[in-house]
């Protein structure tokens, strides 16, 4: 017996990578995120998670705790990005 698979509605088309089954909704006030959690910031980074922890433990990347939530500022991500991009590091 095959499993039929949901058709996607044309609003709600974007890539379709095969390591991402979430449904996502479209925003529909165009704002960007301020900070994002940290499956996405893996995504976002291409960094593995592992990794992305290691530099969350050694203070290289700063989180934000609300609750049980983890989330990394956008700031962060990319102020992370700068540093290995400039030409004294590691």
């Amino acid at each position: 017996m095959r499993r039929r698979e949901a058709k996607a509605s044309a609003k709600d088309e974007q890539l379709d990578l095969p390591f991402d089954r979430r449904t996502r909704r479209a925003r529909t006030n165009g704002a960007e995120p301020l900070a994002v959690r940290i499956p996405d910031a893996v995504r976002m980074t291409g960094i593995g998670r592992s990794k992305l922890y290691q530099l969350i433990a050694s203070g290289e990347l700063e989180t934000v705790k609300i609750g049980r939530c983890t989330l990394i500022t956008l700031d962060a991500l990319k102020g992370l990005l700068a540093n290995a991009q400039s030409p004294n590091s590691k």
